[in-house]
């Protein structure tokens, strides 16, 4: 009885280690936060100081998201890593995003003009990093090539344009 009770200690000990090992790897995805210029503070990063123009008008919620500019992550379904929603503001806004780590990154913005938490496709408007083409080739979803840019420790700024229909 003693022997099998070790045994079951062992293995439990055993998973939950293996357990505090896997949950890191989880927590690099889908981090919901709010804005915090302080973030891009000189002497701070890695992050990205994200600059959107043409807000077409103070309505609705702007989505930001963050991704790893790579083949497998970039606009995969919940393989953001970050993720903040503000108030729309006609004309520029600014957002502050933080990255776990330097490397090769790209931004995806969404403005869902009604607030319905869905896309419109004839009135939302979107943008994504380094501004690339998007057309009926691509279905909106450009290479991941076309969109990264590379972040060390500090703060990258950046500029994207909006686009509607």
């Amino acid at each position: 009885m003693t022997r099998t009770l070790s045994l079951f200690t062992g293995a439990a000990a055993l998973a939950l280690t293996g357990l505090s090992f896997a949950a890191p790897a989880q927590a690099q995805y889908r981090e919901k936060i709010t804005h915090d210029a302080l973030k891009c503070a000189p002497g701070k990063g890695p992050a990205v100081m994200v600059s959107i123009n043409g807000v077409k008008e103070s309505k609705g919620t702007i989505r930001i998201q963050s991704y790893r500019a790579t083949k497998q992550d970039w606009l995969e379904s919940g393989r953001w890593i970050n993720r903040m929603e503000a108030p729309a503001k006609a004309g520029t806004m600014r957002f502050c995003v933080p990255l776990p780590k330097p490397g090769h990154y790209g931004i995806a913005v969404r403005h869902d003009v009604n607030g319905n938490g869905k896309t419109d496709i004839f009135s939302d408007g979107g943008a994504m990093s380094n501004n690339p083409s998007i057309n009926i080739f691509n279905l909106g979803k450009p290479s991941y090539k076309n969109v990264g840019f590379d972040v060390g420790n500090g703060v990258e700024n950046i500029s994207i344009t909006m686009r509607y229909r």
